[in-house]
């Protein structure tokens, strides 16, 4: 009898076991197809990024050409090269209830669009009125895309793969300026207005066939969209019933709140999460990153150093290290990297401190060129592990949805302000003293990391409701 049973179980147990593997392997087939959706929505809304990139290294290559071509003055080119910023604040404050009106998707069309009618302004220009124009509208798009491209990739991804994805938009963005900075030496300046279109044809038929965010789509109240576009990201047969609850019931608690006001962000609430954000965009941006990026020629030539050579290997560096952040966020957690990365901003503005302070009092000459490439590279090596993508991860990561497009937007606008008065002051610091200008940003950055250890939390694997808790808690 207990042999018959044993052999009854046995053979119950043949049979249980195939359709069990079978089941595993669906299931596992499953999750790679929503994997794959997530990574090719993340590839499209990153083109934006790369978008972006384009634009902000468009001006730098192509300077003496446009001057040429166009009998433009240095003024003229200045405004032509500087209100490029002027458009991204506009993108910036305007970027956020574009986003929560029209959608992730539909931000993105709108930059898109933006960036499209710029670059051709640019094309077909014979004169500074309408590059000019064409610049604004590139800076718009800009804008938009430095906030939603974050934003859309952190509402999708599943929290493992969340900050690798969103730190993405960064890798990008220096990936792009660096092509821009090679190609712009080699093909015309009307020809690398149309080569910024690249990214542009992509998006516009990329956001076809990606889904919108689920959570957007949760707060808008379309339910039957929501379900669909989660298990298109988790794969058909995931189930994601615990996260579409997690989702929903955060949405629910958020709607039981007053449509939020701008004074509303300063509510207890929301205030720790919006000093976050715009602290980190203010440790961002002040601790030198514009004016060092954009006179960076300058600086190598005014230490002695080969130009060609120095920029190149800014460049390089800057997408390896960049790559490497991506690799490691997930892994090493974003207050971690953005320390790891603080501490080398401090120590590659002393480097270049001490190199100006030679050279002003003519001490040590022959070493101020190397420590002046030496503390460049360091800087934009730290600057690229952390502090370069960190905030916006985190920015996409702490705030609330129902004042995402609110806070958002005013953490966008003080990085783009921020990165207008880095640039715009960083000649008049020179001018004032060298080596002072470099412990001046020594020092924010040191504050940097006070401000990172005292108040910015770990996001690192854990979900946006999550995160939400663990900040009001």
């Amino acid at each position: 009898m207990a042999i018959a049973e044993d052999v009854e179980d046995g053979g119950q147990e043949a049979v249980r076991q195939p359709l069990v593997q079978e089941e595993t392997k669906s299931i596992h087939s499953s999750r790679e197809r929503g994997s794959w959706m997530v990574y090719f929505s993340t590839f499209v809304a990153v083109c934006g990024s790369y978008e972006f990139g384009t634009c902000a290294g468009y001006s730098s290559p192509t300077q003496s050409a446009i001057i040429e071509d166009l009998h433009l003055s240095l003024p003229e080119f200045s405004l032509f090269g500087s209100i490029l910023t002027f458009g991204a604040m506009i993108g910036a404050i305007t970027s956020g209830p574009i986003g929560d009106f029209l959608g992730r998707k539909g931000a993105m069309r709108v930059a898109t669009g933006a960036c499209v009618a710029g670059w051709l302004a640019i094309y077909f220009a014979q004169g500074a009125a309408a590059l000019d124009i064409g610049r604004l509208a590139t800076g718009y798009g800009m804008g938009v895309f430095s906030y939603v491209v974050p934003i859309f990739i952190a509402e999708i991804a599943p929290k493992n793969l969340r900050g690798a994805l969103t730190t993405l938009n960064q890798l990008m963005i220096c990936t792009a300026v660096s092509v821009s900075f090679v190609i712009g030496n080699v093909v015309s300046w009307r020809a690398l207005a149309l080569i910024g279109l690249v990214p542009c044809v992509i998006l516009t038929f990329g956001l076809f066939f990606i889904p919108e965010s689920p959570r957007w789509l949760a707060k808008e109240r379309r339910q039957k969209e929501f379900e669909t576009a989660l298990k298109k990201l988790r794969g058909e047969e995931a189930d994601v019933s615990q996260e579409a609850d997690e989702i929903q019931d955060y949405i629910r608690s958020l709607e039981q709140l007053p449509k939020p006001k701008l004074t509303d962000l300063f509510q207890r609430i929301y205030l720790r999460s919006v000093i976050i954000g715009v602290g980190l965009m203010v440790c961002q941006q002040f601790g030198g990153i514009n004016g060092i990026c954009f006179y960076v020629a300058n600086i190598f030539e005014s230490a002695g150093f080969s130009v060609s050579v120095g920029t190149t290997a800014y460049a390089i560096l800057q997408v390896i290290v960049t790559g490497i952040g991506a690799i490691l966020i997930d892994k090493a957690g974003r207050k971690p990297l953005i320390l790891v990365s603080a501490s080398g901003l401090v120590l590659g503005c002393i480097l270049d401190a001490v190199a100006f302070y030679l050279k002003a009092n003519e001490i040590a000459i022959q070493a101020v060129p190397v420590l002046t490439v030496a503390g460049v590279l360091v800087y934009i090596g730290s600057f690229s592990i952390g502090m370069g993508a960190v905030p916006w991860v985190v920015m996409s990561e702490i705030f609330p949805i129902n004042i995402k497009g609110l806070a958002g937007s005013m953490a966008t606008l003080t990085n783009w302000f921020g990165a207008w008065a880095c640039s715009y002051t960083f000649n008049f610091l020179m001018a004032w003293s060298s080596y002072g200008t470099f412990l001046v940003y020594a020092a924010i950055n040191a504050m940097a990391i006070g401000f990172v250890v005292t108040v910015v939390p770990e996001t690192k694997g854990r979900s946006l409701e999550q995160i939400q808790a663990a900040i009001n808690g």
